[in-house]
């Protein structure tokens, strides 16, 4: 088995959901089946998930985040304590109506005006509490029936807190320091579960870092009293208390600007915080979007330790259009001018369903594109 926190092609985690999975959900929703149907139906196409990714040769695989509807039910849905009713496809479906490819996915807040490009807030009536570790689950099926090594996504605490409606619980929670204890502390037990059953390779995804570097979400931040670059900080040191101590394992941390049925959510390159980012965080490996222009010049990776290793998020899930292998190494000789070659690797720029909908991709589209991913890393690297 290789070393995994330097291996050179990667995927980030969400695959498309295929349509009877999606019907099974719809079915599941209207009391149609029952779980146990349902989780049929989830291995199987788990399986299938599986099979696709050892066959095209990635040297990690995921499950697709298939038992999930959203990349952040693995911990939204595995914690009791927020204020937050339950979503179906219908939901998710319904955000993303008369939404374009490649336009900018704006959510309004509560009490802010439309088109600002922040999530909704969600207030607790309780604190937080473990009550289901879904990546855990999620880990001990694939580990059974997948070949080659696989790793567990778990959403990061900087987007949890950018979603924490702090004003409207403070009878719960007086400060955000105390809020951010709690889910350190839970993300440290879903952890714990992994490496306690075997998994070698946990991302984080961190997708509210990408804030920092946007100015309509910098601008919301200061909107509500807060001082982006002081978010910034405790975001780093929680990320970092979540991973302290769990020896002989790899740990990836994914940003991204957005991704839902090909729309993105944020702009602005890496510069303003790559050098804190890249020095002050613990992770092995940095899975960083690098599909567009609005990421920016590779300029930034400049910052990168000895021994970590960046993955270059080349390969872009919104659109169709398949990247040819030669344009990919060149992009990847210009990358190496700021960061030797031996710590560069390759993936797609993000998942291709971060929830149930998924991208404007199709699935033959969805496997040409990791195909390529795979030849790339081949070609470069042996």
């Amino acid at each position: 088995m290789k070393e995994l926190a330097k291996i050179r092609d990667d995927v980030v985690g969400s695959l498309l959901r295929p349509a009877h999975l999606k019907q099974a959900r719809l079915d599941f929703d209207e009391g149609k089946i029952s779980v146990d149907e349902m989780r049929r139906v989830e291995d199987e196409a788990i399986r299938l998930a599986v099979r696709l990714q050892e066959t095209v040769g990635l040297e990690v695989v995921t499950d697709g985040e298939f038992r999930r509807l959203n990349f952040q039910d693995s911990f939204g849905a595995s914690v009791a304590g927020f204020d937050a009713a339950p979503v179906d496809i219908g939901f998710y479906e319904k955000r993303v109506e008369g939404g374009k490819p490649l336009q900018r996915w704006e959510i309004p807040e509560r009490g802010e005006a439309k088109g600002t490009p922040v999530a909704q807030r969600r207030p607790v009536v309780e604190r937080l509490r473990l009550v289901r570790n879904i990546p855990l689950e999620e880990y001990r099926f694939i580990s059974r029936v997948a070949q080659k090594p696989a790793k567990v996504t778990l959403i990061g605490p900087d987007r949890i807190c950018q979603r924490f409606d702090y004003k409207n619980s403070t009878s719960i929670y007086p400060t955000v320091d105390e809020f951010v204890a709690d889910v350190v502390k839970i993300e440290r037990e879903i952890v714990r579960g992994l490496v306690e059953s075997g998994c070698r390779y946990v991302q984080i995804d961190a997708p509210g870092y990408t804030a920092y570097v946007d100015p309509p979400s910098l601008q919301a931040m200061r909107g509500r009293g807060e001082e982006p670059m002081e978010n910034f900080a405790k975001s780093l040191k929680a990320d970092n208390e979540v991973l302290r101590g769990f020896e002989g394992v790899t740990f990836g941390i994914h940003l991204c600007r957005g991704n839902q049925r090909s729309m993105w959510h944020r702009e602005g390159a890496y510069d303003a915080i790559a050098e804190r980012l890249l020095t002050e965080l613990r992770h092995d490996r940095f899975l960083l979007e690098y599909d567009s222009p609005r990421a920016g010049s590779f300029g930034p990776l400049r910052f990168l330790p000895k021994g970590k290793v960046v993955v270059l998020g080349l390969v872009s899930t919104k659109v169709p259009e398949i990247e040819r292998i030669d344009d990919l190494k060149r992009r990847i000789d210009e990358a190496s001018e700021y960061v030797a070659l031996e710590q560069l690797a390759i993936s797609p720029q993000c998942g291709f369903a971060s929830d149930v909908v998924g991208n404007l991709i199709s699935e033959d589209g969805q496997k040409r594109k990791l195909e390529v991913v795979v030849e790339t890393a081949r070609q470069v690297w042996g």
